[in-house]
């Protein structure tokens, strides 16, 4: 099994849908932001399975301090895949929350046991100023231009999985899924749309409660090769999901479950754990801490 589909999904949980949206609204300012949200962290740990295989584990960190966030994900290949492969990937970011997140700088590494990339990125407001992978990618002809155009009004593919909350009510709004997330990893710019689909009860450790049901679909912008079968399936794919839970000291909402079909089967990314801490919202409420955690980094 190749280990590359993974890692580019994983580590971005991620971009398998790899996962707030481009809203048209002017951002509120980061005094704003800062007086409508407390601070809060939140680690949830990740099984990944492959046709209903274990093949992985993965881990998101987020922390969330006024409009500032910062949000980490590792992922790691296990069993006989991780034996024969070696592979892992982290990925960082961080930036502001406002309306959407406004990454400021972005970083990820994949490695497997005979080959590594890297890519690091730089954005402001949105736009992205500096973006480098190493190795290049081969210039194969095929590929669609990724223009200075594209790369405007975007997310990177981890700050995508902290999403505010778009209206000011319950997080669990049903409208709280419907939203694009313009993505662009440092290499390829698309988009995943998510709509709506329902809400379910579910129970983890450390968490139980109601999750949005979001259904997704991968639209291919730029830096894709449009002829190849793995962009025409995934593009021509409606069986995709992310269940969405709240972290409501930050309103944002995580995801607690991915799951996407393969040419291989369906890959879910599914919780296992849940670890939150916050100091309550603007409006003096305090979040139910359901496990003791400090915020990440302090």
């Amino acid at each position: 099994m190749r280990a590359k589909p993974f890692l580019r999904a994983c580590p971005l949980l991620l971009a398998a849908l790899a996962l707030p949206a481009a809203v048209q609204a002017a951002p509120r300012s980061a005094k704003t932001s800062a007086k409508a949200r407390g601070a809060a962290g939140v680690t949830i740990d990740y099984s990944v399975n492959l046709a209903g295989i274990p093949i992985g584990n993965a881990r998101l960190t987020g922390a969330f301090e006024g409009p500032r966030y910062r949000m980490d994900v590792s992922a790691v290949l296990t069993g006989l895949v991780g034996a024969v492969t070696g592979g892992q990937g982290s990925a960082r970011s961080s930036g502001t929350l406002a309306q959407a997140p406004l990454p400021n700088a972005f970083s990820i590494a994949t490695r497997t046991s005979n080959s590594g990339i890297a890519v690091r990125m730089a954005l402001a407001n949105g736009n992205v100023t500096q973006a480098e992978v190493t190795p290049p990618l081969l210039d194969t002809g095929d590929r669609v231009p990724v223009t200075a155009a594209v790369k405007r009004g975007v997310v990177d593919p981890a700050s995508a999985l902290a999403m505010p909350a778009r209206t000011k009510g319950a997080l669990l709004d049903p409208e709280n899924c419907n939203r694009t997330l313009p993505v662009f990893d440092g290499a390829t710019r698309f988009d995943v749309v998510l709509s709506y689909g329902e809400t379910r009860e579910i129970q983890k450790p450390g968490y139980a409660g109601p999750v949005l049901v979001c259904n997704a679909r991968y639209v291919a912008i730029a830096g894709h090769r449009p002829d190849r079968p793995g962009v025409k399936f995934m593009e021509e794919n409606r069986d995709m999901s992310v269940w969405l839970a709240p972290v409501e000291a930050a309103r944002v909402l995580v995801p607690m479950r991915i799951a996407v079909r393969t040419t291989l089967g369906t890959n879910i990314i599914e919780a296992t754990r849940w670890t939150q801490s916050g100091t309550g919202t603007a409006q003096g409420s305090e979040t139910a801490t359901v496990a003791d955690a400090s915020l990440p980094g302090q």
